[in-house]
C-alpha cells in the first residue's frame, strides 16, 4: 500500500507533514490497566492545566485550527478532533477506555495536541492519498452522523475518503479482530523533521509494546 500527500496540500500548507505507521500481526484487546491508568491520570492533570486557559490558545490546537481555516473549513463548526477531546476534558467529561488501539491514539493525541487516525488496512482499498476533500464529498463518521468533508484534509483510497483530522469514517475503524493497521499522525507543521520522527517512532513503539506485531514508519510531506 502506497501513501502519498497531494501536491495541492503541500503547496497550500507550508511544512505540512504526516507520520505514517504500518502495523502487522497485532492483537487489539481491552486496554491493559497501565494504559487505562495513564489515560485517566493525564486527563485529570490536563483538567487542572485548563482551568485558566482557553483551549484555542494551546499551541497545537491553534495550529490545527489555522490549517482548517487555510483549507477553507470553519474550525468553529468543524473542530479538529484533538480540540474536541480537550473541550471534553475541560468540562470534566473524561474519555473512557474504549479498547487498546483507540486508547493509545487518544493518549498521544492529548499529549502532543495533534489529531491521529488509526485504520484497519484490510478495509482500505488500494493506495491512499492525503488530500483536500472534494466538493460534496461526505461520509458517515464514527460520531454516527453524515459529515461533509469538503475542504477538510482527508485520507482517501480508491473508494473515497475514509479518514480526517475532524472525524474518521465508520468504514475503516480498528476493531478487536483487526490484525493489520495504518496509523496517520497529523503532525504540527511547526515541528521539524527530527522532532516529527521522534514523536512518530515513540507512538509506534508504544503501540507495538501493547499490541505485539511489527511496525514501520515514515514521514511524508515537507
Amino acid at each position: 500500500m502506497e501513501i502519498k500527500v497531494s501536491d495541492k496540500l503541500n503547496t497550500l500548507i507550508p511544512h505540512f507533514k504526516i507520520g505514517v505507521i504500518h502495523y502487522k500481526n497485532i492483537t487489539v484487546s481491552e486496554s491493559p490497566q497501565m494504559l487505562k491508568g495513564r489515560l485517566r491520570l493525564f486527563q485529570e492533570s490536563l483538567y487542572f492545566d485548563l482551568e485558566n486557559k482557553n483551549v484555542t490558545d494551546l499551541d497545537g490546537i491553534k495550529e490545527w485550527r489555522q490549517i482548517f481555516k487555510t483549507t477553507g473549513k470553519d474550525p468553529n463548526r468543524y473542530r479538529p478532533s484533538v480540540e474536541a477531546l480537550y473541550r471534553r476534558i475541560g468540562k470534566q467529561n473524561y474519555i473512557d477506555s474504549v479498547q487498546s488501539a483507540i486508547d493509545v491514539n487518544n493518549f498521544f493525541s492529548l499529549q502532543y495536541q495533534i489529531p491521529i487516525g488509526v485504520y484497519d488496512t484490510s478495509k482500505i482499498n488500494g493506495n491512499v492519498t492525503v488530500r483536500i476533500g472534494h466538493p460534496g464529498e461526505e461520509y458517515v463518521g464514527l460520531n454516527g452522523r453524515l459529515n461533509s468533508v469538503e475542504k477538510l484534509i482527508v485520507s482517501a483510497d480508491e473508494d473515497g475518503a475514509f479518514g480526517s483530522p475532524f472525524v474518521d469514517s465508520d468504514r475503516t475503524p480498528v476493531k478487536l479482530e483487526t490484525k493489520s493497521a495504518l496509523q496517520i499522525v497529523y503532525l504540527r507543521p511547526s515541528l521539524d523533521l527530527e522532532e516529527s520522527q521522534k514523536l512518530t517512532e515513540s507512538l509506534m513503539n508504544m503501540f507495538v509494546q501493547i499490541h505485539g506485531g511489527e511496525g514501520s514508519y515514515s514521514i511524508l510531506g515537507h
